[in-house]
């Protein structure tokens, strides 16, 4: 189902109508920011407890030529902790790429060999992989290999607690939720996720710019004081 079917489909819940409101502010995000679902899996373990700009200057060391799962696969670790210093963690990354790149060579680094496999296969494959986790695990299987699933993140979180809409008391029942009130569409999850994190870049921050922001009368704002 695509997004156009979507709104066809009698899915008018409250997180449906957020999901419609962001997309009228900021449109089409065009995630991942990737050429290869290779590039997605680097920045998925990258990615974690940094900013993306940090992610950027390294995969800027590996690119062109080394950013391929093959060559990190056989990369000695010296080498390829000096290329992911900026993202920081760069030791604990490294282990995680190598893991992650060995999961990969079970497919024979083939992407389409992975998304031949069901969703709840790849899911635990990945959760069983040194340094994935649930947000991991949904980001590589969204953005790289085009499998339906919410993603759930801080973002995500802070954004339901705020307005509220009450999902769950931890990402698994908040994710169970999301994807029962929502179409079962990867390009709406994708779109969504990189609608949430764009909208609590730009005004649901910690401590929110509540002016201008696209949701504000949508917004009980629960739990931020003026």
């Amino acid at each position: 189902m695509n997004m156009a079917d979507s709104g066809k489909a009698g899915m008018q819940t409250k997180l449906f109508s957020v999901y419609q409101i962001l997309r009228e502010r900021y449109g089409d995000l065009h995630w991942w920011p990737a050429k290869t679902p290779y590039e997605v899996m680097v920045g998925a373990i990258l990615t974690q407890n940094t900013a993306w700009t940090n992610v950027d200057k390294a995969l800027d060391n590996l690119r062109p030529d080394r950013l391929h799962a093959e060559i990190i696969a056989r990369m000695p670790r010296e080498e390829l902790i000096d290329a992911i210093r900026p993202a920081g963690f760069f030791n604990q990354k490294s282990t995680y790429l190598k893991a992650l790149t060995a999961w990969f060579a079970q497919y024979d680094y083939d992407a389409e060999a992975v998304r031949r496999h069901p969703l709840k296969q790849l899911r635990a494959e990945l959760l069983a992989t040194k340094g994935v986790g649930q947000e991991t695990a949904d980001d590589i299987l969204l953005y790289a290999f085009n499998k339906p699933t919410f993603i759930v993140d801080a973002y995500t979180n802070r954004l339901l607690h705020r307005i509220p809409i009450e999902a769950g008391k931890n990402n698994t029942e908040i994710k169970t939720f999301c994807e029962s009130q929502l179409p079962r569409s990867v390009e709406l999850y994708n779109s969504f996720h990189a609608l949430i994190v764009t909208n609590a870049k730009e005004h649901c921050r910690k401590r929110p710019l509540c002016n201008n922001c696209p949701l504000f009368d949508q917004c009980s704002k629960m739990g931020i004081l003026f």
